[in-house]
Parts: C-alpha cells; structure tokens; sequence
C-alpha cells in the first residue's frame, strides 16, 4: 500500500501522532506480556478477575511486582514504563509520563540498544511533543534492529511534526512494508490526509480499523479517527454511524463521545452536544475536549461557564507542562482564540522553530492574525496549504486572514472552498465565515 497515491509536492491534530506511535509500542508490549508475564501475574490477574481491572492495570501491577522483585530485569521495567504510557492514554492523566520516563531511562543507561526501552523512549518524546529528541532516539533504535516496523513509526511521526513530509512518506512506506497492521495503516492514513487525499486517507483508515489493534481501546482509538475523516468532510451520517458503533463496542469510550458531540453539534443540537461533551470531561478531561465545550458555550453566551472552561484548560496545560511536555503550540492557539493574542505570537513563535511543520505555521498565522498582524501572517497561513491539505478549519482561517487584508478575490475563494468541503465549521469560527461573507 503506497503512503501517499499521488506524488508529493516538491516544496497535524496534536493529539493522533502520540496515539499512533503508543499503538506500536503497545503491540509489542503485548506481546512481551503473553510471552513473560511477571512473577505475580497470576495473582493479579486473579484480582483483576474480582476487581474488574483493565489489561493494562493487569500488566501494570504485575510488572511493578517484576521489578520489585528484580531491579535487574531491564525488559521487566522497559515492559512497565511502555504500560505507564498506555496508562496515560487511557486515564489522560500525564502524571504517568514521569514515572515512563524515569524507568526508560534508566534502562537505557544500562543498555543504550534495549529496543523495547527506545521505542518507548521515543514514545514518550512524541507524546511530550519533543519531537527533535524523539527523531534521535528512533534513529538509534534503527541501528539496532532496522527490520523493526515499530521504529519506523517513531521516526515518521517525527518527521512530520519537523516538516520533514517527503522523509515522513518514505518511512511510514518502509513502515507499511514492513508490517501491514492499524500502526502503519493509520500513518498512510494521516499522511493522504495531509497530502489533500481525504477518500484515499478514509480507505487506508478503514483498512487500520480492519486489522484491528493489540487491545480493543487501540481498535476503537482507529474507529475514531476513521469517524473524524468522515467529519471532516462533512458526512455526518457516516461519522455518527461510525462513532455510535465504537460506543456499542466500547461503551463510554470518551473519543467517540466526543466525536458524537461534535455531530450533535453540526446537526444543530448544541444541548445534546453540551451533554455529551460533559460527560467526556467527566471520564477524561482532554484540553481539546474541554475547549470545545467552552467554545459550545461561548457561542450561546453563556461567558460565565464558557470562562470556567477556559480556565480548566490552562491548568490543564501547566500539569501537561510540569510533566515535560512541550504544549506552546496548542497554548498558543488556545490563547489566540480566547486569551492574549501577543502571548499568543510570543508562544507561537517559540514553538514554529521546533516545530517548522504546516501546524506550527498555521498556529503562528492564527495568532499574527489575532493579534492585528495579518500582512505577517499570510504567507505563514499560505505555507501551511503547501500540501494540498483539504481542512476546513486551515482553509477558513486562510479565508479570514484575506479578508482582513482586503484581498476580497482570495477571501471568497478559501471560504467557498471550506464551506463546500464541510459546511460545520466549528461554531466560533463558523461565526466569524458568516461574517466575512
């Protein structure tokens, strides 16, 4: 299966590249899990029996049990610091990350080519969206086993967020060619995606959906992103049938609630959608979902509730940053749809040189824009279509920016082009397109 289906240019959602390269690792981890399970792995999972645990609680307790018992077993503790990241994508919270990081490292000090111990080190970078140090440790894991498809999926993941597409393209192939499965098939995915092929970006996420993953949440997890394809282009009958069966699959799953309540929300029922983005938080209280809800309430002028909202979000930022995690860029979008824009160029300005990507573009073009700098932001917000990529929400922002400088022609073109694609635009910023028209 070919990464992209047409030939890229010569010339990202902050939260999939995380999940995709956990994914991996997981796979991986699971299978260390039924070949040596720890010393106390049949009592806990006994306990689990009683106490309903989840697998990776199963493997959390058991290998904490493994390490106690033999602080040497360097696969025991690399097993445990993967679980702990898987932890934090199931509970998010990121408090794991330093007990991950603290056990990887150690590991690595005593073996720099444990392969388990990288791919989880690279994990760990991705998701605290250190993204220069992850590409490091993928390439080091490389020369340790390059026939590994799980190491291709660290230094992709990368690649993308430094801008690095055409490199990214060539990995997740060798990725795909290597092993076949929901990891390399959600990286074809995200890649067409990016490269402005939606259907082609639907099919290669389907085909993730079909190979299923090492647990039900990672299959779910695909089920989501195949449901948010369908958003983003604007079929809503296809992304609420496909968010309501990853819900009678995996009941409460919080992704697809929230992709419900984004539905609910473009079908006009914000009450429902409010709901269901209450619940969401309630389970796992994700900055973007509690944005989203914030911003449900803005547009109904509830400023009140809208601002508690806001100020979650940014407590939840300086948890996420406490735990070494590298949150400017999604800070400085979120400061400037709802903080202070100068705060917003500072931030954004800061992350663009370590993430040169089309997102770092678009973000910094966003908050120049906000802050009444729209000449600086245009060919920063024309850098980031350079792909092709079909967003409605890049393309809307690319629309508002050329209104305000007048250029009438252009602004026109770039709202068409969005509102064709997907006519249910966030609410704040579908105000704003009403607006401009």
């Amino acid at each position: 299966m070919q990464a992209t289906r047409r030939q890229p240019p010569s010339a990202t959602r902050a939260w999939l590249l995380p999940a995709l390269v956990l994914i991996g690792a997981l796979a991986m981890l699971w299978f260390w899990w039924g070949a040596q399970a720890g010393p106390g792995a049949q009592l806990v999972q006994d306990a689990a029996t009683r106490q309903q645990l989840s697998s990776t609680d199963q493997v959390i307790f058991s290998y904490q049990d493994a390490v106690r018992a033999d602080p040497d077993n360097l696969d025991a503790a690399a097993i445990l610091g993967t679980a702990y990241l898987q932890k934090v994508r199931e509970s998010g919270d990121p408090t794991y990350y330093g007990k991950a990081e603290t056990l990887l490292d150690g590991v690595i000090a005593r073996d720099p080519r444990h392969l388990l111990a990288l791919i989880g080190k690279g994990s760990l970078l991705l998701a605290q969206h250190r993204f220069a140090e992850a590409l490091a440790v993928g390439e080091a894991a490389r020369t340790v086993q390059p026939g590994a498809a799980r190491v291709y999926g660290v230094i992709a993941d990368a690649q993308v967020e430094l801008g690095m597409y055409e490199s990214a393209v060539e990995t997740v192939q060798q990725m795909v060619d290597l092993r076949p499965d929901l990891a390399s098939y959600s990286r074809v995915a995200y890649l067409r995606e990016l490269y402005g092929d939606p259907e082609g970006a639907i099919e290669a996420m389907q085909m993730a959906v079909n190979a299923g993953g090492p647990s039900l949440e990672n299959g779910e997890w695909a089920r989501v992103q195949l449901g948010n394809l369908y958003l983003g282009i604007g079929d809503l009958a296809a992304a609420e049938r496909t968010y309501a069966l990853s819900l009678e699959r995996l009941p409460g799953y919080v992704h697809a609630l929230a992709g419900l309540a984004r539905v609910r929300d473009a079908q006009g029922d914000a009450a429902e959608a409010v709901q269901l983005y209450e619940e969401t938080i309630r389970r796992m209280p994700l900055p973007e979902y509690v944005i989203a809800l914030g911003e449900l309430h803005e547009a109904a002028g509830r400023t009140d509730d809208a601002q508690a909202q806001y100020g979650l979000v940014r407590a939840m930022q300086r948890l996420f940053q406490a735990q070494g995690a590298d949150v400017d860029l999604e800070l400085a979008l979120f400061e400037a749809d709802h903080g202070d824009a100068a705060q917003a160029v500072t931030l954004a300005s800061q992350a663009y040189e370590r993430r040169p990507g089309i997102k770092g573009a678009e973000t910094l073009a966003w908050a120049l824009h906000r802050a009444g700098r729209s000449a600086e932001a245009r060919p920063l917000i024309e850098q980031a279509m350079r792909l092709g990529t079909q967003d409605a929400v890049l393309l809307a922002r690319a629309g508002l920016i050329a209104h305000t400088q007048g250029d009438t022609q252009a602004a026109r073109a770039y709202l068409e082009r969005a509102t064709t694609l997907n006519p249910h635009l966030p609410p704040l910023l579908a105000n704003e397109v009403r607006a401009a028209n």
